[in-house]
Parts: structure tokens; sequence; C-alpha cells
């Protein structure tokens, strides 16, 4: 009888990617993939590290897994198992931890399902990890992410990701195309390009090989995806040549995701950011001038060492007068090993909790402010496979999130709709065109 895995992901759009290859190499070697509650032989838990708390969301799932299938052989993987294995290891239950190299040759190391007195680990030092190993996600939602670029050559004072990923590396414009012209094959309408810095795609064995803006060129000739859609990526990344061609593509959305961190001048060098405010304006004002439909998403720190009520208000206001349409807040927490966690004038937990509200009301407030410009217009929808209470959900090429009556007939189909009413949970109620339903 086929052994029975399940998978658990925490995370950025790249984990998912990532679990979603590793996936395929079970089923290749003979699993059944299964989900989380249904009594897994093997689970594998992807994690992070970039957000709060770790250790205990993955003992939570840990613990989780361990209550659907108490005999069940667990693994952890990903940026946490990377960085703090043998805290991993003090984890009841788990059996072994594989570092960012060796979670892509799971396979040969689950060799054996016994229970561990102590769990095994193993993790290479993330200097030596250089390979790029593409991967995307498939077979969940509409939507595909498309993993192209790993690593990060940046050395931002609070970040972990270098640490945990390693240096920047770039999948090969060939590859990228072999991988799109699978993933059409499976009937997928949009793809997510997905990498830790993106818009340094293009290094391989540390030399510059092309650009980002190279493959955005090859990749809007492609047959068989409708939509292309660019995940974060730096402002000192996202060239004028690349917002040029965007408004004029096809194929490619007009969204984009941009992380400013804070609007403070200040901070930004606090934080070795490679860009400053001005920069930071052209851009947005730029993609603005040319496409004045587009939805534009912001990274946001609050409580960065040294942040002074003065500095949080600056942010606050220049977020308050640009041209964006929502926000992601991220609350600041020390990290070990990075510069920022031996900084002077750590802001308080409440100041923290005080300037992240503050922040998600005013995301609040851009995202209905931008829903409003889209009343009455029409759009073409590209409709998910899941539905809640006789519903369904959608995102426009902008990234309104659409709620319409569910129809079977329209999973994973482009539907033209009118966009009614902005919903008070963030959604704009649809009704379909019916006469310009694509195929």
């Amino acid at each position: 009888m086929n052994k029975k895995v399940a998978f658990y992901t925490l995370g950025c759009k790249l984990n998912y990617s990532e679990t979603s290859g590793i996936a395929r190499q079970f089923t290749s070697a003979g699993f059944g993939i299964v989900q989380f509650i249904d009594g897994a032989d093997v689970y594998i838990i992807n994690t992070c590290s970039v957000t709060d708390n770790a250790d205990k969301k993955c003992r939570k799932v840990v613990k989780e897994a361990l209550k659907h299938s108490p005999n069940a052989y667990i693994v952890i993987v990903g940026c946490y198992a990377q960085l703090k294995p043998e805290e991993i290891t003090k984890i009841q239950g788990v059996d072994m931890v594989l570092g960012a190299a060796e979670k892509f040759q799971i396979i040969d190391y689950i060799t054996d399902l016994t229970k561990q007195p102590k769990a095994l680990v193993y993790q290479q030092d993330i200097a030596n990890t250089n390979q790029f190993v593409p991967s995307y996600s498939i077979g969940d939602r509409t939507r595909t992410f498309l993993k192209v670029q790993d690593g990060c050559n940046y050395s931002c004072t609070f970040c972990t990701i270098p640490l945990a990923r390693g240096a920047s590396r770039s999948d090969t414009i060939e590859s990228v195309l072999a991988q799109v012209a699978q993933i059409a094959a499976s009937g997928v309408k949009e793809i997510v390009l997905t990498g830790v810095n993106l818009g340094d795609f293009g290094i391989r064995n540390s030399e510059r090989e092309n650009t980002f803006f190279d493959l955005v060129q090859v990749l809007d000739k492609t047959e068989g995806i409708e939509r292309f859609r660019i995940s974060s990526i730096e402002p000192n990344l996202l060239t004028n040549e690349i917002i040029d061609f965007v408004a004029n593509s096809n194929k490619f959305v007009p969204h984009f995701h941009i992380p400013l961190q804070s609007g403070s001048p200040k901070i930004l060098g606090l934080m070795r950011r490679r860009y400053k405010q001005e920069i930071y304006t052209e851009r947005v004002n730029y993609i603005k001038q040319l496409m004045p439909n587009c939805c534009i998403g912001v990274d946001v720190i609050v409580g960065f060492p040294g942040e002074s009520d003065a500095d949080f208000l600056e942010t606050y206001n220049y977020l308050n007068e640009l041209e964006i349409s929502y926000l992601h807040v991220f609350t600041y927490s020390e990290r070990e090993n990075t510069l920022a966690a031996t900084m002077a004038d750590s802001v308080s937990a409440s100041k923290r909790a005080e300037r992240s509200k503050m922040l998600h009301i005013l995301s609040d407030k851009k995202r209905r402010a931008f829903y409003q410009t889209q009343l009455n217009t029409t759009a073409q929808v590209l409709l998910e496979a899941d539905h809640k209470e006789g519903y369904m959900h959608g995102f426009t090429p902008n990234y309104v999130k659409v709620k319409l009556h569910y129809d079977p007939l329209l999973i994973n189909e482009l539907q033209a709709v009118s966009l009614d009413t902005i919903l008070p949970d963030g959604e704009m109620m649809a009704t379909p065109i019916p006469e310009l339903l694509i195929h």
C-alpha cells in the first residue's frame, strides 16, 4: 500500500511554489498526497523566518499533525530550518530537519520512516548553497506561482533571508519557458512570477547573464497563458523600461507590489535600503501617469529601531499622500545575526502595535479609494475554483477582488463583469456580462 504524505506551508508565495515542487517529487516516488487532516504517514512542514514566532508556529503545526496521525514521520524544511535547525530538534515529534539545499533532495533522505528519538539534521552552510532549483505551484488554484529567482545579495539590516536562502541566483530563460509551457498545458491561465529579489533575475554562477526585463519581453510573446503578474519588485530594480513595457503589454497586468519599508529617509538609511524616498515617489508617479488604473501595493515596516514618533508620522503622511492601493504592514521584530537587532533606541511593543493599527486603517482607506475609482466599470475577472455560501471569487487584471454568484461553468474562465458595489469586507460585488464570456 502506498505511503501518504501531507504538506503545510508557512510564509511567502515562493514557499508555496517550492512546496508544490517537492510534492511532485513525492508523487513521482509513489506517495499519495492527502489533506493535512487525513492522517498522513509523512508530514512536510515548510517554514518561514520573516514573520514573528517561527518556533511557535512550527510547534503548533507539528502538534496538529501528530493529533491527526500520532505515528507520522515529521520533516521540517524552509527558512527556519536553515537558520535554527538545533532549535527545531527540541520540538517533540520532529524526525528530520532539512536545510535550504537539502530540501530539494528530500526523497533521497526519506528512506526510513522510523520515528527518531532526536531529529536528524541535514544542513550545509548557506554559502555553499548556490544551485537554482526551479519550482511552481499547481493544482490548488487557477493562478500559478512560478519561481524564477532565489536568494539575495542585498544586506538590509533587518533581514535574515540572505542567511536562510543564500546569494542571488536565477533560472535560465529557456528553463522558465519550458515550465511556462507545462503550466499552460495544465490549463492554468495566470502565472505570478516570484523570487526572493525578483528584479535581480539573471544571475547564474555569480555572473549576470541577462536581466528581468529580458525575461519579461520573452514571456510576453508566449502562447497559452493569458496573464502574467509580477510579484514584489524592489523600487531600484523596477526600471522605467519595465513600466513602459507593462503599460503596453498584452499579457502583463497593471499591478505592482513595491516594497517601501519606510517613508522616513533617516530610517531608510538605517535599514540600508538601496533607494531614496524620491526614487520611490518617481516610480509610483510614473506608473500612475502611464496606467491610471494600475494597482500598487506597498510593504512597510513599523517600529524599526530609532523610529521616533516624528519618523513614523513622516511615513504615515508620505503614504497618505501617495497614489497607492493597499499596504502590507509588518511589525518589526528582532532577528538574530542581523545588524538591526544590535541597534539602540528600540521601540516599545505597545508603540509598534499602535503604529501597525494606524497603517492597517490607512490601508483599508487606500483600498476603498482605489476600488471607488473602479466602480461602474467593466473588467475581465479570472474566477477561482473555491466558493463559499453561494459565491465565487476572482481578480481583475489590476487586482480588484471580485465576488459574484457561484456558477461552476465560470471556474478558471476569464469573465467580463461590471463592478457594481464595494462590500464592507474589502471585495467588490460584480455582475457577469454573459455575451462577453471568453473561453
